[in-house]
């Protein structure tokens, strides 16, 4: 009796085991679009840092994406900020604001709970810093970053997943150093 209970329960490991594998390989793409509240909390140098223009910028994200496997993804984004006034008793008011688009590679790692994923994201993106500074003119450039992020999602049903991510863009740009950002947003998958 013993032996045909300890040779069921390896039977079943076994089996577990064997399943386990074959989802993962055989799990279809799955496509998703996305949309993000987006809180940026700007690094600035040189004259930008001595104008007193406000670190955060209120920002929306739109993204489309691929989910392939269990384990890997791909997503295209746009994103753009909110306009930026910096106080206005100062001697030279700014307005600022930015818009960017790129693409991420991201890794899933389901973890405990069913539906709960750690993400990590590396990706690219081209910067355009719109900034008007009053009585001294206007500088608009494009700069292409890297970015790279942690997160979490959870996935309510099959359809509908919720991400919050943290994430680190360094630009380098003449007047914008680097952005870190803080994401949440819904997904759904078709």
């Amino acid at each position: 009796m013993k032996k045909t209970l300890l040779l069921a329960g390896v039977a079943c490991l076994f089996a577990t085991n064997a399943n386990a594998g074959v989802s993962i390989y055989n799990q279809e793409f799955s496509p998703y679009i996305g949309a993000d509240y987006v809180y940026d909390h700007a690094s600035y140098k040189d004259e930008a840092k001595a104008l007193s223009l406000k670190k955060s910028y209120n920002s929306w994200m739109v993204n489309v994406g691929l989910r392939a496997m269990r384990y890997m993804g791909i997503e295209a984004f746009f994103q753009q900020s909110m306009t930026n006034k910096s106080n206005k008793d100062t001697d030279y008011p700014v307005k600022s604001k930015f818009y960017a688009y790129g693409a991420d590679l991201y890794g899933y790692l389901p973890i405990g709970c069913y539906g709960f994923n750690m993400l990590g994201s590396l990706g690219l993106a081209n910067y355009n810093l719109d900034m008007k500074v009053k009585q001294v003119g206007k500088y608009d450039k494009q700069r292409m970053g890297y970015r790279m992020g942690l997160g979490m999602q959870y996935d309510f049903t099959e359809h509908f997943a919720a991400r919050v991510m943290g994430r680190y863009n360094y630009i380098g740009a003449k007047h914008l150093d680097n952005l870190k950002e803080v994401t949440v947003g819904l997904r759904y998958s078709f």
